[in-house]
């Protein structure tokens, strides 16, 4: 027989949920049949499976050791250099900045370092994740291999389950900066519907019964009669939804090598070596007024873009990203 105790971090999810997460090789069926014949019951009782945990819970396995190990993978935390900077960390969250070129998420397909590998191993080092438990924390947004900015990731479960929800009811405003070809003088909005096809790539329809509903909202920073630097705002988040929505008004992203203009990007390339979309997430702000994130409520994040980004943003606008004590900012030089 083997007890386990729910600590603090581990409450607020159902029995069976954390049951898979802790026998992680062992099949749904089989942990639904141990519980009919109560051999794991929550708290000295016969459990159905959709009880919520709470601390201080007492599970019990009345399994054999054996068993209970063929059913467990043992988690290892890989080692992975710091791949990204910290914009804001707590005892729930932590905001990271990604560079260009790093995965959020491994996609099956490469073995690279990924940010979530980075952020394990970085909290492993700090003794804020146990590889061991049931847990693990875990990114909650994403970002594309080649976009750069904040993406957000949860440190305790309970942070995890709120900063989804969150996402998911969009109760963050997720707001990202951009260069594109041509010259936009007022703000606007795109709607359209989200239809992506086998080979992962994005188009824009407005035809109602169509894919999925977008909406983008845009408003012009600056231009310089040639090229405009953009302010976006995501108030839906699908794959490629802003590369694919710029391209659609006619105003394709620099350096976007899927969705933007072959003779434009060639110049960037030569001149600054951009190989690229030049997309950065650079602000979120927080509307949480319940719950464990109640405390970021009316918060926002800035997280400046790379000097390369910066760079040609002087360049093109006469616009510097100048980093202040609280936040940085973009100054009109």
């Amino acid at each position: 027989m083997r007890e386990i105790k729910i600590t603090e971090n581990e409450k607020g999810q159902r029995l069976d949920k954390f049951l898979l997460k802790y026998m992680n090789k062992a099949p749904r069926s089989f942990i639904y049949k141990m519980l009919r014949k109560k051999n794991i019951k929550l708290n000295g009782k016969k459990a159905q499976g959709g009880e919520m945990l709470d601390t201080g819970d007492s599970i019990k396995l009345f399994l054999r050791e054996d068993t209970i190990m063929s059913f467990t993978e043992e988690r290892y935390v890989k080692p992975v250099q710091r791949n990204f900077e910290i914009v804001y960390e707590d005892e729930n969250i932590l905001l990271c900045s990604k560079p260009v070129g790093i995965l959020t998420h491994s996609d099956n397909k490469n073995n690279n370092d990924t940010l979530n590998d980075s952020i394990l191993y970085y909290l492993y080092g700090k003794n804020e994740y146990d590889p061991k438990g049931a847990f693990v924390p875990s990114v909650c947004n994403r970002l594309d291999r080649n976009t750069s900015g904040i993406v957000t990731a949860g440190k305790r479960l309970s942070a995890v389950q709120e900063l989804n929800r969150c996402f998911r009811e969009r109760l963050i405003d997720k707001y990202y900066i951009t260069v594109v070809k041509g010259v936009i003088k007022e703000k606007g909005t795109i709607e359209g519907r989200h239809i992506k096809s086998s080979d992962n790539f994005v188009r824009l329809s407005d035809k109602d019964g169509e894919g999925d509903r977008v909406i983008t909202k845009y408003r012009p920073i600056a231009d310089n009669g040639e090229y405009t630097l953009m302010e976006i705002k995501l108030e839906t988040g699908k794959s490629h939804q802003i590369r694919a929505s710029m391209q659609f008004m006619g105003a394709p992203i620099i350096g976007d090598t899927k969705y933007g203009d072959a003779v434009t990007n060639k110049y960037f390339k030569e001149k600054y070596g951009i190989e690229s979309q030049l997309l950065h997430s650079y602000k979120l702000v927080f509307h949480t007024d319940e719950n464990i994130l109640s405390y970021l409520d009316g918060r926002e994040f800035i997280c400046p873009p790379s000097y390369k980004y910066c760079r040609i943003i002087r360049d093109l606008f006469g616009i510097d990203c100048k980093k202040h004590e609280k936040s940085p900012k973009m100054i009109k030089s």
